[in-house]
């Protein structure tokens, strides 16, 4: 079995720290600052994050593409990583600190250009941590160290607020905004150097050229990434409904905005924790079986919020806790290892290793997901009539809006996800059969020289 170091997965791990730190207040703090405090009405901030996604359907697969057939000394995948960290470093900085008067145009200009940094990040950094193995169990170990260093940069996000509202008293989602903001920026840099630098990128990978259209067809045929796409996309438009409402949940319905970085805390606290014992059972009992568990878990958790008042903030900690264990195994962990063993089943059937082109389809899947569930939160919550403006007064039909899409309503898209992974058939068994026939040929073609002279 080829197993990783354990510096060489650190490393590697290492950049999806800053990045991590960056997206998730992108996620969580952005949609209340910029529809409270630069006055973005909630419609118009869903909507450029719909028109964002449709350029993302050109960006994405030619990303893909471009660094599958990328050739240079530095490797196929390094180069853009390269490239993309000061795109991303400069929209973070605009986006998180806008000058005074900043409004809907700054917002979009921003938008489209940290997507196209984490376009030109993600993608080959995903691809490249497919190829670092070929073994079922090394790629939930190599997912399940990305995923804590991800979560552990989601954790730090809350912390420096955090710290500064224990110790100084300094609050709110501007303030948040800058300080995680100034942190990412300096640690960016460092992060993406070092594991550019010490993480060897295989230079061994199957040559073969395939049309694009011939393999846009192969992609479509391959069953279980179809599923595996299909599940991923429907469970996270669920956990992407909760995420732009978990600061209006708690600042409105239970009147505890100043705490709501404790119990984002947690959240990741326990999701971190989580991610060992996700790799462990995926070992045991099969990768999309710990998945299916993981659906579950936060299916039937999620509800219990919609229990919770004002002045309930402390009894949303069990639950907090329920769901952040779901998701240490729901959200990367789990489905990334799975992406890589159906790039196999394609390597086998087309001849190359297309992981970038996958990757491409699956991160586009992963930011649709973000702007479908954010949209939806944010169109729910204009449906039912909720004004953001702080000085607004809601009533009980309103707060009523904001806890049911905020508690009930994403279990129907982790019930169907799950429904559609239940058959997933890649086991351990299927994977290993299906290296085996990839090794078989590619040793197959190294004698045809030989024997031809």
């Amino acid at each position: 079995m080829d197993r990783l170091k354990k510096s060489t997965l650190a490393y590697y791990s290492l950049a999806d720290l800053p990045i991590a730190m960056s997206l998730f207040p992108v996620a969580v703090f952005i949609p209340r600052f910029w529809t409270t405090d630069m006055g973005v009405p909630l419609i118009t901030l869903a909507s450029i994050g719909v028109l964002v996604r449709v350029f993302d359907v050109i960006t994405d697969p030619l990303m893909g593409y471009v660094s599958d057939h990328t050739r240079s000394r530095f490797g196929r995948r390094k180069p853009w990583i390269f490239l993309a960290t000061p795109i991303m470093m400069l929209s973070v900085y605009m986006l998180f600190m806008p000058p005074e008067g900043a409004g809907t145009l700054h917002y979009a200009i921003c938008s489209v250009g940290l997507s196209i940094a984490i376009t030109m990040m993600l993608i080959p950094y995903y691809a490249w941590g497919a190829e670092l193995s070929t073994d079922y169990n090394e790629r939930s170990r190599i997912t399940g160290g990305r995923a804590m260093a991800g979560i552990a940069g989601s954790l730090s996000a809350q912390l420096v607020p955090g710290a500064a509202l224990l110790f100084f008293g300094i609050g709110g989602s501007n303030e948040v905004l800058m300080m995680v903001g100034t942190t990412m920026l300096v640690l960016m840099p460092v992060c993406v150097s070092l594991c550019l630098w010490k993480v060897p990128e295989p230079q061994t990978y199957e040559k073969s050229v395939v049309p694009v259209f011939k393999g846009l067809k192969l992609m479509w045929q391959n069953r279980p990434f179809k599923q595996l796409v299909l599940a991923f996309m429907i469970g996270s438009i669920g956990l992407s409904i909760t995420t732009p409402l978990y600061l209006f949940f708690i600042a409105d319905v239970l009147n505890a905005e100043d705490k709501a970085i404790y119990m984002l805390t947690f959240f990741f606290l326990t999701s971190f924790a989580a991610v060992p014992f996700w790799v462990w059972l995926a070992g045991k009992i099969g990768k999309h079986r710990a998945y299916l568990a993981s659906f579950f878990v936060l299916a039937f958790a999620h509800p219990l919020y919609l229990l919770l008042g004002e002045g309930d903030f402390w009894w949303m900690l069990p639950i907090t806790i329920l769901t952040g264990f779901a998701s240490g195994g729901f959200s990367s962990t789990l489905p990334n290892s799975m992406k890589a063993d159906v790039i196999d089943l394609d390597t086998l059937y087309s001849g190359e290793n297309r992981a970038a082109l996958f990757f491409s389809s699956w991160s586009f899947a992963q930011k649709a997901t973000g702007t479908i569930g954010g949209a939806i939160a944010l169109y729910g919550l204009a449906m039912f009539g909720f004004d953001p403006a702080p000085e607004a007064v809601n009533g009980p039909d309103e707060l009523f809006g904001v806890r049911f899409l905020f508690s009930t309503f994403p279990s129907l898209f982790f019930l169907t996800g799950a429904a559609i992974v239940w058959s997933y058939p890649i086991t351990e068994q299927r994977q290993k059969e299906i290296r085996r026939e990839i090794e078989a040929r590619d040793r197959a073609n190294d004698t045809l020289p030989a024997s031809s002279s």
